[in-house]
């Protein structure tokens, strides 16, 4: 038997790899058809509308889910982490317990990004849409926070129950519903105000889907989980508060540096130059999912086992699995990139049915590297969770995203988003490397710590 049939025989008997890549077909399959119809719909809403008013759509859009990260703590990983752990030890006390604060949370943080949305709608319609009369604009899709009230709850129930088919039919039904809204948009070519309204009506109708969709299956499934009175569950059985707080602190600390410094480009685009490159860079994003989309999917079903492993003690298993779903990461980023590197200036063509967005092709090539680098290695973060360090992925993502702001005053206006493109690439390439780095290294001292008492046994 040759080596790449060993290799091969190996894979198809690892149980665990078959179990993530089963899950994230599932996902695919939801997540395939929307990204076939997300690529349907961005070419149509780039078609129909202007090069400024795509830009005015993508900084309305930012806006809504920047504020709502802002206030977020990440309550999905927190459900992952904590609520599976107590599964696995038989204590539903603890994880009906973990659940309903996790709800009052994200709940109360939801409401309350609701209201600094409508608060601060007004100076973002000023200094960056730079059009006072598109404020109704931002708060009426800003309803979209509230749609998602207590998504991220729902969301880590979801993955720690095993429910992955459930959430890509939701992807799939809200793709379908957000397609035909949008394409009730084309009758209206002749009142592009009117076509505007529509197409964030559809986006506003998706984000609700997104949001409502899985905290209706997750109460549902919680009585058959937890016991139908669940939500009696005393507080006293949370993990320990000060541990709870630590990590929530520090995943809404990393969110928000990931707001500030990833998340929100369209947003500083827009105030140091013009929604009309905010409306190149944004196309050039639209086309970089056909990198992030396939293997999005891989990070919540695989952010469970990295952390059931880490918790048992698993490192050979861990590295394993660490390996294997890099180099399948790798062969489907690798491709996708080459792709785009050869025929992006014809993409950009026929996403515009005309030239008006082929000058997002360098902004493209420069963010292709960044986004590479970040969806090969897309578990460096729920690794360094998993082996209960959250501060790292803040630091890092801190320092760097420093500097990338910093620079961003001096290089945007200069090089124009070109330049803007290159700060994003940096940070991702240079974060993405250190936190892998950092991970590897901790599991590589773990494991040896907890084989020297075996190796020392006569």
């Amino acid at each position: 038997m040759s080596w790449w049939q060993k290799k091969f025989e190996s894979w198809k008997q690892d149980r665990i790899l078959r179990l993530v890549l089963k899950n994230t077909g599932y996902m695919f399959s939801g997540t395939g058809l929307s990204l076939i119809l997300s690529m349907a719909v961005s070419i149509i809403v780039a078609q129909q509308l202007e090069v400024f008013t795509l830009g005015l759509v993508g900084i309305i859009t930012t806006y809504a889910s920047t504020v709502n990260r802002l206030f977020s703590f990440r309550m999905n990983e927190i459900v992952v982490k904590y609520m599976g752990s107590a599964l696995s030890e038989g204590n539903q006390e603890k994880a009906g317990a973990l659940v309903k604060v996790s709800m009052l949370i994200e709940g109360g943080t939801s409401i309350l990004a609701f209201l600094c949305l409508l608060l601060f709608s007004p100076l973002v319609a000023h200094y960056m849409a730079k059009d006072d009369g598109t404020v109704i604009l931002f708060c009426v899709y800003g309803i979209s926070v509230l749609g998602n009230l207590i998504a991220e709850t729902s969301t880590g129930i979801l993955q720690v129950i095993n429910r992955f088919r459930e959430q890509a039919t939701i992807n799939a039904v809200q793709s379908v519903i957000t397609t035909v809204i949008i394409l009730s948009a084309l009758f209206f070519k002749d009142q592009p105000a009117l076509a505007l309204w529509i197409i964030l009506l559809a986006y506003l109708v998706g984000k609700m889907i997104l949001g409502i969709a899985p905290a209706v299956i997750a109460l549902r499934s919680l009585g058959g989980i937890l016991g139908n009175d669940w939500w009696k569950t005393s507080f006293k059985s949370l993990p320990p508060v000060r541990e709870l707080v630590r990590f929530a602190v520090s995943t809404n600390f990393s969110a928000t540096l990931n707001m500030i410094f990833r998340d929100s480009e369209l947003l500083w685009i827009s105030f140091f130059l013009s929604p009309i490159e905010a409306g190149y860079y944004k196309v050039a994003l639209a086309i970089i999912n056909l990198i992030s989309i396939p293997v999005t999917p891989f990070i919540s079903t695989t952010y469970p086992l990295i952390t059931k492993h880490a918790a048992e003690r698993q490192w050979k298993k861990l590295r394993s699995l660490l390996w294997r779903i890099t180099l399948v990461s790798c062969a489907i980023v690798g491709s996708t990139t080459l792709v785009l590197a050869l025929f992006g200036p014809f993409v950009l063509y026929f996403y515009g049915n005309g030239l008006k967005y082929v000058p997002a092709f360098p902004v493209l090539l420069v963010l292709l590297a960044g986004y590479g680098i970040a969806n090969m290695f897309f578990w460096n973060r729920p690794l360094l969770l998993a082996l209960d360090h959250p501060e790292f992925p803040f630091r890092i993502g801190l320092y760097t995203g420093i500097v990338k702001v910093l620079a961003s005053f001096w290089v945007i206006p200069v090089f124009g988003v070109v330049g803007a493109a290159a700060l994003l690439t940096g940070y991702l390439g240079i974060s993405v490397l250190m936190m892998v780095f950092i991970g590897i290294l901790i599991c590589t001292r773990r494991e040896k710590r907890h084989s020297e008492p075996e190796m020392a046994k006569p």
